[in-house]
């Protein structure tokens, strides 16, 4: 299938998660993902309200709140509260940090109740999972996406895009084949060009996150070569 630079727009979540981003930089991330009519802009927690105020009457771009990021290691509780104020003041979709620790120590039972108990919070609001596929081995990745599955996450995503590595084809396409069509795949954490996104999407991503520069880039040259 070939993708037109206006489908491609529609899988991509433009996000701006960096610790230093302030608050010119959110309207410009929201100025961007209206522009470009991407489906979800995500902000750090501090600054939903502000994008839901600058998206007001744009019901065409979702609002992203993070979860338990970047480390992903907060209790239980917190994800759960961090979740719920997300939701009250307006985030459409939830990205939760997995468990990292606890994963890589075998406590699954754990890591599933951890995931568990944010999408139920959730309540139909879909819940993307982030595996941070940097710190686990293929068993551990494998493992990681069955639990996601298990506990009602809607995607599994590769990374925060806090670590040095992340969206590959090999992680994607290991996820994919852990979990079939069970859950859909968000690929995050480095894809910054076309022929990259191209590729992941080859391998089973149908979601991209991405920084509305890079987005912005990808789109102009999926765009450029339709012409």
């Amino acid at each position: 299938m070939k993708l037109t630079a206006n489908a491609l727009a529609r899988m991509m979540d433009f996000s701006a998660v960096r610790t230093e981003v302030d608050e010119a930089e959110i309207r410009e991330l929201v100025r961007e993902a209206t522009r470009r009519r991407c489906i979800c802009v995500f902000p750090m927690p501090c600054y939903v309200p502000l994008v839901k105020q600058l998206l007001a009457g744009n019901p065409d771009v979702g609002i992203g709140g993070v979860v338990g990021f970047p480390s992903g290691a907060v209790s239980t509780a917190t994800k759960v509260a961090e979740a719920r104020q997300l939701l009250a003041e307006g985030a459409t979709e939830l990205d939760m940090v997995i468990n990292v620790g606890m994963l890589r120590s075998g406590r699954h039972d754990y890591v599933a109740g951890d995931i568990r108990a944010v999408v139920e919070t959730a309540a139909g609001t879909p819940v993307k999972v982030i595996l941070e596929v940097h710190h686990l081995t293929d068993d551990q990745i494998c493992r990681g996406s069955e639990l996601c599955v298990r506990s009602g996450a809607a995607f599994v995503k590769t990374a925060t895009g806090w670590t040095p590595t992340g969206a590959t084809a090999h992680n994607v396409s290991l996820i994919k084949r852990t979990i079939g069509n069970a859950a859909a795949i968000k690929a995050a954490g480095g894809v910054r060009d076309l022929k990259t996104l191209l590729e992941l999407y080859a391998c089973g991503a149908t979601r991209f996150g991405v920084s509305h520069v890079a987005g912005g880039r990808i789109l102009d040259e999926c765009a450029a070569q339709e012409s």
